[in-house]
């Protein structure tokens, strides 16, 4: 299971999208699910069997959500952190052959859709933790042992 933790922003993002799916999707796909079904035969009729999927699709994500929100823990930036790489940094990191990788480390809710966020429990993640500018990094992955370097560390505050 993912570790429950989300930074404020990908909060606020989850209850956006939670409001959005209960005050403007859900009510407008009921409304054409009416429609159609006023229109007779059911099951030959494609507009009420798709927004009745739809229907469907935004309940389920709408029960996540909600199940979601509750369980979650929002960690915030605390100035304790500065020089350390905690959940919610922004990392700069540098192998020996000099590629470069900027990333942030997040919760397992913002990674989706973001290819410069990194769940907090991925192998990466979990190596870089408490690290300091300058220090080495063993990343070991099924693909084999990566070496890297920390090289810059912020916080959006």
């Amino acid at each position: 299971m993912a570790t429950p933790l989300i930074t404020r922003q990908g909060y606020e993002r989850l209850k956006q999208e939670l409001d959005h799916l209960w005050r403007v999707e859900r009510p407008e796909v009921t409304r054409l699910v009416t429609w159609a079904a006023s229109l007779g035969d059911r099951s030959e009729n494609a507009d009420y069997q798709y927004n009745k999927k739809r229907l469907r699709e935004i309940d389920r994500r709408l029960r996540y959500l909600q199940k979601r929100l509750d369980g979650l823990k929002v960690v915030d930036y605390h100035p304790d952190q500065e020089g350390k790489v905690f959940f919610g940094a922004w990392v700069e990191i540098e192998s020996e052959q000099g590629e470069t990788k900027r990333f942030r480390i997040a919760g397992y809710d913002e990674i989706f859709d973001r290819k410069d966020y990194i769940s907090v429990d991925s192998p990466m993640a979990r190596a870089l933790l408490k690290k300091e500018v300058d220090d080495e990094v063993v990343v070991k992955t099924e693909a084999g042992v990566f070496v890297w370097y920390v090289t810059e560390i912020e916080y959006e505050k």
